[in-house]
């Protein structure tokens, strides 16, 4: 009789070459499979199965990966140099793709954002740059999009994070920025002037037509005045109660001629 001994060699074996074959791929991976070095698709995700030996497996990570884009030094189209760094969100959308087309994906899309974030730079003049972000973005996020499609790659957002300008332009700006707001300081005061010239005009013409509402106009004045508790008190003296004694002056003055 064969005793136990005998097949425990052959019971080792098999469960070796059972945890060989098993894979488990996480839900947010996928697993690219290669038969005697043919690609025969992707798998996953769950347990998986492979012949020993004849099969290997090169897992993917379908998740969005966040990649920083060095700072570029850039000279911009108005001849300003410049330096900006970026974000770039992608993810594997074609684990196939991903494997066979390219050799790092990662590294290929993190040198296609650099060549590209200084080639749109360099077309963009610095007010573009610094108040059209937005359509930067987006400029950039189609472009690398565009260059990663082969490679199963979705670029799906691209940010220019910070724009560094020489000491000098920043002052240059600061000046600018100051000039500007003293130009508009002196508008608005103009205007406000210009607004007030025919506010007083109008009031003028409203006087003209009833003199005593100058009087009224006094009584007003001595009326603010108390209520800032000032020592000082204006008294308006009618110009009635002169006019006899400036006909009388002029009288006087004739006469002695």
């Amino acid at each position: 009789m064969i005793g136990a001994s005998t097949f425990m060699p052959l019971i080792i074996l098999i469960i070796l070459l059972v945890a060989a074959s098993i894979r488990i791929v996480q839900e947010y991976e996928r697993g690219v499979i290669f038969r005697l070095g043919r690609c025969v698709g992707a798998r996953g995700p769950g347990i998986i199965f492979l012949i020993p030996g004849i099969e290997r497996m090169h897992k993917v990570d379908l998740r969005v990966i966040t990649m920083d884009v060095p700072t570029q030094e850039v000279i911009t189209k108005d001849n300003v140099t410049v330096k900006v760094n970026a974000v770039v969100y992608f993810r594997v959308l074609e684990p196939v793709d991903s494997v066979i087309q390219v050799y790092d994906f990662i590294k290929a899309t993190s040198q296609l954002s650099q060549t590209t974030l200084r080639s749109v730079l360099g077309q963009s003049e610095l007010d573009e740059l610094l108040s059209q972000r937005d359509a930067i973005n987006q400029r950039l996020q189609h472009i690398i999009d565009e260059g990663t499609e082969p490679w199963g790659i979705k670029v799906g957002t691209v940010e220019v994070k910070d724009v560094e300008l020489p000491p000098n332009m920043q002052r240059a700006m600061a000046a600018q920025a100051e000039a500007e707001r003293e130009r508009r300081a002196k508008l608005i005061h103009a205007d406000g002037e210009f607004q007030a010239s025919q506010k007083l005009s109008e009031a003028a013409d409203v006087i003209s037509k009833n003199p005593t509402t100058i009087q009224l106009r006094y009584l007003q004045t001595l009326k603010e005045i108390a209520v800032n508790q000032s020592s000082t008190v204006i008294f308006p003296l009618p110009i009635d109660l002169i006019k006899p004694f400036m006909k009388m002056a002029a009288v006087s003055e004739k006469e002695d001629k």
